[in-house]
């Protein structure tokens, strides 16, 4: 967007900037991006530089770096942010600086390789899909947002629950690089003594029930105005939402200052920000001649406040200075609220015996930290990102264990002698299959390999045994899970979808009716794959037959 076209009013004053491209990071779309000042036409604004902000870090003064990010309106394109958020940022760290490439590492144990993959990857399961706001990044942008939230999952695998983390890596991509994202990120994750992201479920629901309860004593006439209008449950389930009245309703340039205080001072400036915004709602409907009376809001009260947010009618110096002339709102005041709520809701969930607030769902079909590192060490076929997938996939009793690798060609050769010395025993185990054209597929089979030597009532050896729970899976290039065609409740299904597994001295088969879904030979050399009744599954590699470059089968322990 060529800068004549924002109106040079706007951009009065900005003798440096004459470029919006200059601010901003190549995975930006900078065509829809306004360029706010606070700054009256033809008066050049007096704004503190870097070096001037940089200064006041290294000497630890915290209070003077807090009231000039709060007073220092930097245009939206303003490059002083590629510096100045990661200073602000890199303050919090905890523990061990990270070295230079350390990221490129981690991204290359996660997925393999460091180039950008062309097909979106699966997010981790703490985040919260309807929130993954990319705000003006490209579509390289969105996948590099991705790349970092997923390596910060494997990273950090105690997140369990986390919305706000995906948007807040968003809104720094903007400004910087995919390393520096990263490096920000790790360090807003870790502190202990400030919170700027929840991880957990409950820590989420304790963050909207702080904001209510603040809201109730420093927004008073708004929350009365707003139960007025939804008397009952109703002015409570608007407060659930309040993150997203900053992070999903802010015009841009608006949400950009406020992050400028948000990453020196933490998520209470997130609480100041929400509170002027239910104050400027309920100023602006009450006030005459609004767009905002009663019967609009009351009709569509869920959306009445992002609505308000997306459209808001004072300047981010304005919003800021609403947010922080917010008397006896002391940090201590907001510490103690949170504190308050957190133990009521932890004894709440104690007493119901309910662990779901304080076990998040999501959290049940993660891997724990000594799996991932046991895959890791052993595997050759297996990213972590591909353990995550197969993970969400494994019923989620087995998920409470740790895998073991019990048999792989590369150590343990190609015999099917072997394999049945090593596997037999185990129940369920998982094989993993990588072909030398690198397709990556497999089955979870549910029962013992040992089975095949089980004889029926007339003492004749079983064909196939198995149960239901036994799935087929394809990690690369498709990535799919085929679970069994009964797994719904269908009776009238035949013998033919019931073929789970079969062996012997000679084979393996995996799936059959019409067709065998995995078949291997002997040497474990050779195999073949076509579509079977028991699964409905397509041939699981492109050519049908397939010669196998690794096999890896796991078993499942105990965690110690």
């Amino acid at each position: 967007m060529p800068v004549n076209a924002i109106g040079t009013d706007q951009l009065s004053g900005i003798e440096e900037e004459s470029d919006i491209y200059e601010a901003f990071a190549p995975h930006v779309d900078t065509a829809n991006i306004s360029v706010l000042t606070d700054t009256p036409p033809g008066k050049k604004p007096n704004l503190k530089t870097f070096q001037d902000v940089q200064s006041l870090i290294q000497q630890g003064k915290k209070r003077e770096t807090k009231l000039v990010l709060r007073e220092n309106s930097w245009p939206t394109n303003s490059p002083i942010r590629s510096q100045l958020w990661p200073a602000l940022c890199s303050q919090h760290h905890v523990g061990k600086t990270m070295l230079d490439g350390f990221y490129w590492d981690m991204v290359n144990q996660v997925f393999g390789t460091t180039e950008l993959p062309e097909k979106p990857i699966m997010l981790p399961p703490f985040v919260d899909s309807t929130h993954c706001l990319p705000y003006h990044l490209t579509r390289k942008g969105r996948a590099v947002a991705d790349r970092v939230v997923s390596v910060l999952g494997y990273a950090c695998p105690d997140i369990t629950y986390s919305p706000t983390l995906y948007p807040i890596t968003a809104i720094l991509l903007h400004f910087m690089s995919e390393e520096e994202c990263y490096h920000c990120m790790a360090s807003l994750v870790a502190p202990k003594d400030k919170v700027f992201i929840t991880q957990t479920k409950l820590l989420y629901e304790v963050t909207w029930k702080t904001v209510m309860q603040i809201a109730k004593k420093h927004a008073k006439s708004a929350v009365l105005y707003l139960s007025r209008l939804c008397p009952g449950q109703k002015s409570e389930r608007i407060f659930m939402d309040w993150c997203w009245w900053v992070l999903g309703g802010l015009p841009f340039p608006h949400l950009v200052r406020v992050m400028d205080c948000f990453f020196h001072e933490g998520i209470k400036v997130f609480y100041r920000v929400a509170l002027a915004i239910l104050i400027l709602f309920h100023k602006h409907s009450t006030a005459t001649n609004s767009e905002w009376d009663a019967d609009t809001i009351k009709n569509d009260i869920d959306n009445a406040l992002p609505k308000f947010c997306k459209n808001i009618p004072v300047s981010p110096t304005k919003l800021l200075r609403t947010a922080f002339s917010i008397r006896a709102l002391s940090s201590t005041y907001i510490s103690r609220i949170f504190l308050k709520t957190e133990m009521v809701l932890k004894s709440k969930s104690v007493l119901s015996g309910s662990k779901q607030m304080v076990r998040s769902r999501s959290s049940d079909n993660l891997p724990t930290s000594q799996s991932q590192v046991n895959v890791q060490m052993m595997s050759h076929t297996l990213t972590i990102r591909e353990l995550f997938t197969l993970w969400s996939w494994l019923p989620v009793r087995i998920t409470m264990y740790q895998p073991v690798l019990l048999y792989t060609t590369e150590e343990h050769g190609c015999s099917l002698t072997t394999f049945y010395v090593r596997v037999e025993q185990h129940e369920p185990t998982l094989l993993m299959i990588k072909t030398c054209n690198n397709e990556v597929f497999g089955a979870y089979c549910s029962s013992r390999w040992f089975e095949r030597n089980l004889k029926d009532d007339r003492g004749q050896r079983q064909a196939y045994f198995g149960t239901g729970e036994t799935f087929l899976f394809s990690l690369y290039p498709e990535r799919a899970k085929y679970p069994w065609v009964g797994i719904e409740g269908d009776k009238r299904l035949g013998h033919g979808s019931e073929l789970f597994m079969a062996a012997d001295s000679k084979m393996i088969t995996i799936g059959g009716g019409e067709g065998q879904a995995i078949w291997m030979d002997e040497n474990i050399r050779f195999g073949k794959t076509d579509r079977c009744q028991t699964f409905n599954n397509p041939p699981l590699c492109a050519t049908g037959d397939f010669e196998i470059r690794v096999l890896e089968v796991y078993g499942f322990v105990e965690c110690e």
